[in-house]
């Protein structure tokens, strides 16, 4: 599933202008390239290198994935495309946990460059579900701590979890809410919308 969507975020990148390669993405202060960057940044390390850039960042994962966006900077988006591709199949880090960190995380990002750009798309119901599923077991997410005490239910997926106050809305719009995206709020309804909406700001 991360190699489906890498392979269609690539597909996707090489539509775009050099005026979207410019454009802001949902991640704050991040441009499209920033977003690319940051993906394509983490397959090049091996374990030494992983390890040199966490030391460097002082184990903050923030700081982390900022040096690997300045560290392909000057890269261009052809050069960038190429990189991707060339790593359809997750290494290193990305490829953790049986390539978990490479779907959740790719398709977060596909989707903070698509929703600026006015790009939407239909993530296919299968892949979107186990997004959903193994967003909620990733630390850095923060899935977990936003979810907690509610119910999320997406309709369009015929998927559920959780108990409590029931937010509810398409499988994709939760998915970003739960990663932090306040854009996605306009999509969700229901009497933990409020609750969430308080924890994005967390």
């Amino acid at each position: 599933m991360a190699r489906q969507e890498r392979a269609e975020l690539a597909a996707f990148l090489a539509t775009l202008s050099p005026e979207d390669w410019r454009a802001p993405s949902l991640c704050q202060g991040w441009r499209v390239h920033d977003v690319v960057a940051h993906l394509v940044s983490y397959d090049e390390l091996d374990g030494r290198g992983l390890l040199a850039r966490l030391a460097k960042a002082r184990l903050r994962l923030g700081r982390a994935n900022a040096l690997g966006v300045t560290d392909y900077a000057d890269r261009s988006p052809r050069d960038l495309l190429a990189l991707l591709t060339a790593h359809l199949e997750p290494r290193g880090l990305p490829a953790a946990f049986g390539g978990m960190v490479a779907l959740v995380d790719g398709m977060i990002h596909h989707q903070d460059i698509r929703r600026p750009l006015g790009r939407p798309r239909d993530i296919p119901p299968d892949r979107l579900r186990r997004a959903l599923g193994l967003a909620l077991l990733a630390p850095p997410i923060g899935a977990f701590r936003r979810a907690r005490g509610l119910r999320l239910v997406a309709p369009d997926l015929d998927w559920s979890t959780g108990s409590g106050p029931e937010v509810r809305g398409p499988g994709e719009a939760l998915l970003l809410g739960l990663a932090g995206r306040r854009v996605a709020l306009a999509d969700l309804s229901g009497p933990g919308q409020p609750k969430l909406a308080a924890r994005l700001g967390d």
